[in-house]
């Protein structure tokens, strides 16, 4: 009896799945941090675009990060398989670091 109840617990169907609370989305944040730097006097995301992405002709650009506290875009790359990081002064565009993989 014990085994019959056993073994229908573990074949009953179990509904669905619980619901996942995800954190928010990281890209959103640094899209709003981004809005309120250019509110600041900032250069805005697609200022810095326009600088950087024609220097990296021969990659595909894949997106960004935004350090508000360091007013600094990180524009990420991609060129053979590896990513390149470019980093830019977001308060006059000047590119300050960069990352060949």
């Amino acid at each position: 009896m014990m085994m019959t109840v056993l073994l229908a617990l573990l074949t009953a169907p179990m509904g669905p799945p619980p619901m996942v609370e995800f954190a928010p989305d990281q890209r959103r944040g640094d899209q709003m941090r981004a809005l309120q730097a250019r509110k600041e006097g900032n250069l805005s995301l697609r200022e810095i675009e326009a600088r950087v992405v024609p220097m990296m002709r021969d990659a595909q650009y894949i997106g960004f990060d935004y350090d508000a506290g360091a007013a600094i875009y990180t524009l990420k790359f991609l060129r053979n398989g590896t990513v390149i990081w470019v980093e830019v002064d977001g308060r006059n565009g000047r590119v300050i670091g960069r990352t060949d993989g």
